[in-house]
């Protein structure tokens, strides 16, 4: 009954929607464009055009305003960890297993409709952080908490659907997400070790538990050493791959263009599913849209001290993971020529892409690699729920306490767990976040938009914006004693 639910909400998110038709002399065939699709790239435009396109015109000030953000305080961690623990979360089975089955699904046109969905997804990321850092909170340990539940139930007062999320939220992140995480841990390592998964789920719940106890401040700080290491590790052998196998590139890009809008022999048949997997699996890795970045948004003490100096940071993750990281796991993979077939699938196709061009030990740096990426989502993914806690009054010590042993368990039944079964329940959490969270951030762009003009104004002025109360219009009202300094 359990499957049959997930099954039926999957459908409704993700493959209903508008039907795309077309015929000529060669080919006839037919798509559908699901809802969540169409209402994912709806908002990116829409954000796109509302903020001037920002993503073009300050792409180097998004890196800028790391210069000054390499520090938090008491309230607060920086906008650098705040950039890591986001990264920590968004970097994992999306970059490698999700980018295999994507192209697996959807041919290497699936690549360019990920990249699409990124350079949107950063204006739509850019306007979820904002709103994530505007109307954060103080929890009962006096540091700051926030995320979509807040700004709905702040700004548009709308609790109910504050409420709706977060629990979309504890069933995604908090419980399933980090299930989905450690089944590819437990799969990479069984593949190339024959490590029995449910000795390795034990390991990765050990190890999980002694940094999540230290809470968001523990995991901001595992973050900001790993993440650093682990992106730079993996840019720099994808870059060697590519440098190896250089003469192949200009046939590599053109194959992704040319898949990308049906223009290869497969025709247009393959074109509704390059787009449907490549958006898929590039929101799924990215998160832009789906209200999970605002929570590490909101935990920051940002530099400039301007709500908008978050929304900068966040579209830089968005860049950051799915243009840069995923980029590299689509090189690696179409450059083998490594394809899905019986039970190669998932994560199993980029160890097979990665062993072709480096050997045995290709397999031995996929399997540590997914290990790390992924691990670190699982230790993001708790803070994300337990950002959620202070919503239903549960931040004490007894509403951590069952939080953490049920997202511990989820880990142990994840590990051992059919992937096909782990990805539909994430997908489907996902979906419904997104629903909830798209609706409410462009409910809210009158805020968005104001906070925005506020900051570049002030920062064209050559002044360090600075935000205080009553600067420019918003929806609702932020807490007392945030921004009232």
């Amino acid at each position: 009954m359990i499957n049959d639910i997930v099954n039926f909400l999957n459908d409704l998110l993700w493959n209903k929607g508008i039907s795309a038709f077309w015929e000529s002399s060669d080919v006839q065939g037919g798509f559908q464009l699901p809802i969540l699709i169409v209402m994912l790239v709806l908002g990116g435009i829409w954000f796109t055009a509302k903020l001037g396109f920002i993503q073009v015109r300050h792409f180097r000030h998004m890196f800028s305003v790391m210069k000054g953000g390499m520090k938090g305080d008491d309230s607060g961690i920086s906008s650098f960890q705040a950039l890591c623990t986001s990264l920590s979360a968004r970097v994992g089975t999306g970059n490698l297993a999700g980018v295999a089955m994507a192209i697996s699904l959807g041919g290497a046109g699936a690549v360019f409709w990920m990249w699409v969905i990124a350079f949107l997804g950063m204006a739509t990321g850019y306007a979820e952080s904002v709103l994530g850092q505007l109307y954060k909170v103080r929890d009962a340990n006096g540091e700051y908490r926030g995320g979509p539940a807040y700004y709905i139930q702040q700004g548009i007062n709308q609790k109910w659907l504050a409420i709706l999320f977060s629990l979309c939220l504890f069933l995604g992140y908090g419980f399933i997400f980090s299930a989905v995480q450690a089944n590819t841990i437990t799969d990479a390592l069984n593949h190339a070790y024959d490590i029995d998964t449910l000795y390795s789920g034990l390991v990765i719940i050990a190890l999980a538990a002694l940094i999540v106890v230290g809470g968001l401040r523990a995991i901001a700080r595992f973050a900001e050493w790993i993440v650093p290491f682990m992106a730079i590790t993996y840019v720099s052998v994808a870059l060697i791959i590519t440098i190896i196998n250089y003469d192949l590139v200009p046939g590599l890009i053109g194959d992704i263009i040319s898949s990308a809008f049906g223009l290869n022999e497969a025709g247009a048949g393959a074109l509704g599913a390059a787009i449907k997997y490549g958006i898929m699996r590039g929101l799924y890795s990215n998160e832009a849209g789906s209200g999970s970045v605002p929570h590490a948004a909101a935990g920051a003490t940002p530099h400039p001290n301007h709500p908008a100096s978050q929304g900068y940071v966040q579209m830089l993750g968005v860049f950051i993971d799915t243009i840069i990281l995923c980029t590299c796991t689509a090189v690696v993979i179409l450059l083998a020529g490594v394809s899905s077939s019986g039970e190669l699938e998932g994560i199993r196709v980029t160890q097979m892409a990665m062993s072709s061009h480096l050997g045995g030990v290709g397999g031995d740096f996929v399997a540590a690699a997914i290990s790390v990426f992924a691990f670190t989502s699982v230790v993001a993914n708790y803070a994300y729920g337990e950002s959620n806690l202070h919503i239903f009054k549960l931040d004490n010590r007894i509403g951590r306490t069952t939080y953490t042993i049920g997202y511990l368990l989820m880990i142990l039944w994840g590990s051992v767990a059919a992937l096909p079964e782990v990805w539909a329940m994430a997908d489907m959490a996902l979906g419904m976040m997104t629903v909830i969270n798209m609706i409410a951030i462009v409910w809210m762009t009158p805020t968005i938009v104001s906070i925005s003009k506020d900051y570049f104004a002030k920062k064209d002025s050559g002044k360090l914006p600075e935000y205080k109360t009553g600067d420019c219009d918003i929806q609702g009202e932020t807490e007392k004693g945030i921004w009232d300094k």
